[in-house]
């Protein structure tokens, strides 16, 4: 016979050190609203692309410049614990990239944005990517002032990634569920996490791509209204 399973969960109050962090979040938010005053200023619109590691957001950030580059002045502020191996694939394509490395930190925050801001000539600039740590947990509670949030999931995740990390995908607008071309091989159904997606946020977007093929490239970038 089955033995029942129990779930430990933190009650109301008891998670360590929450007044210290939910002031670290006001002074994010607070920073976030800043970033998005500076932003918009200069007539800049900013993604920020979370996901996990491998999910696709560097090669779906590619492949989006190869298409957009000739209408919009992009940049990209690419996020990761170390090196630059993200934003010089995407240096590549010909953009403006700041490499952000957080250290021991898992996520973006607006302060470093802030910062990276810096480096770049704004009234240059028409559209920047954001592409976020790799992490389903952190980003969601740490907006950075971008004007849209997009969560990437790949099917090589399994099947139940929206599940297990549902904040992420309740804070973003667009979920986009990448390498449908090796679903198969996966055993993954892309519409099972899509609807697994709209269930847990029923307002969000949802697109399907492969970066390989560039199927749902184009449909992306309309969903953002690009």
């Amino acid at each position: 016979m089955e033995m029942p399973r129990e779930v430990i969960r933190p009650g109301e109050g008891e998670v360590l050190d929450i007044e210290l962090q939910e002031d670290f979040i006001r002074r994010n938010e607070e920073l976030a609203r800043r970033v998005r005053e500076i932003l918009d200023s200069h007539g800049v619109r900013a993604i920020d692309v979370m996901g996990s590691i491998g999910s696709g957001k560097t090669c779906l950030i590619e492949r989006m410049v190869e298409r957009l580059r000739e209408r919009y002045r992009i940049a990209m502020i690419g996020g990761d614990v170390a090196t630059t191996i993200d934003t010089d694939r995407v240096a590549r394509h010909g953009v403006k990239v700041v490499q952000v490395n957080t250290g021991a930190e898992c996520h973006l925050d607006a302060n470093l944005v802030m910062k990276a801001l810096e480096r770049l000539d704004l009234s240059k600039l028409d559209l920047i990517f954001i592409e976020n740590v790799g992490n389903l947990i952190c980003p969601a509670e740490y907006p950075l002032g971008a004007h849209v949030r997009v969560v990437v999931v790949s099917v090589t995740e399994g099947p139940y990634t929206v599940v297990k990390h549902p904040m992420i995908f309740r804070e973003a607008s667009i979920c986009v569920v990448n390498k449908i071309d090796l679903a198969e091989a996966m055993g993954v159904d892309p519409h099972r996490i899509a609807e697994d997606a709209r269930r847990v946020n029923p307002s969000i977007t949802v697109v399907l791509t492969s970066c390989r093929d560039g199927r749902g490239i184009d449909d992306l970038i309309r969903a953002l209204g690009l």
